[in-house]
């Protein structure tokens, strides 16, 4: 937009806790609260400058979405879709929230790599490495940084992993019965294992059920 570009506000809906909704004529809307927009003598309907808009673009909910973020990443760390996910739940614009998480990125507070790295590292003794994989994925993380991460730091051996987790479900072959079969085998299934590597290590405690 050039610098003598008006910009309308479409609507000022109030909101609880001192918020106000306000929508512009660009497509956006964004949360301000009461006295941003006395200070600013905003109304429904009026037109504003363009650096009017972008000072409550940038300087007011882009500042506000930048201590988010990072307010969010101290708490816990956090892959870029989840920022951007608890960023657009409380109503940031897009564009605010590109801005934060380039923003957290630039300072190395955001980095996908660290997350799945640490991630693979704490899960690996609880998961197979076709399960952390899947994790991952579900948490936003890329398939290359998956691929790449996953190799280098998964260095579990999956047979001693399925070996201890019957351990931890006092599997036991002379009393084991068909149903308490199925629920282990069931139980190292969701945790990603493949069948075949379940089947050969059960079958060193005692014979398959019929």
């Amino acid at each position: 937009m050039k610098n003598n570009t008006l910009v309308s506000i479409n609507g000022i809906e109030k909101l609880e806790k001192g918020k106000y909704r306000i929508g512009f004529d660009t497509g956006v809307v964004c949360l301000v609260y009461g006295h941003e927009i006395r200070d600013l003598k905003l109304e429904s309907g009026m037109y504003i400058t363009e650096k009017q808009y972008q000072h409550i673009l940038n300087d007011i909910v882009g500042k506000r979405a930048r201590k988010r973020a990072l307010y969010l990443l101290e708490k816990m760390d956090r892959t870029e879709q989840q920022l951007r996910e608890k960023l657009m739940f409380s109503e940031y614009p897009e564009y605010c929230i590109d801005e934060a998480v380039a923003y957290v990125k630039r300072y190395h507070y955001l980095d996908d790599s660290r997350y799945a790295e640490a991630y693979t590292r704490y899960s690996k003794e609880k998961f197979s490495r076709q399960m952390v994989k899947q994790k991952l994925m579900v948490k936003g993380v890329s398939k290359d940084i998956i691929d790449r991460v996953v190799e280098n730091t998964y260095d579990a051996d999956e047979s001693e992993h399925i070996r201890r987790l019957l351990e931890k479900k006092h599997y036991d072959s002379k009393s084991c019965d068909e149903g308490e079969f199925r629920r282990i085998y069931q139980y190292l299934l969701r945790r990603g294992f493949y069948s075949y590597d379940i089947l050969k290590e059960m079958k060193q405690y005692q014979e398959l059920p019929c």
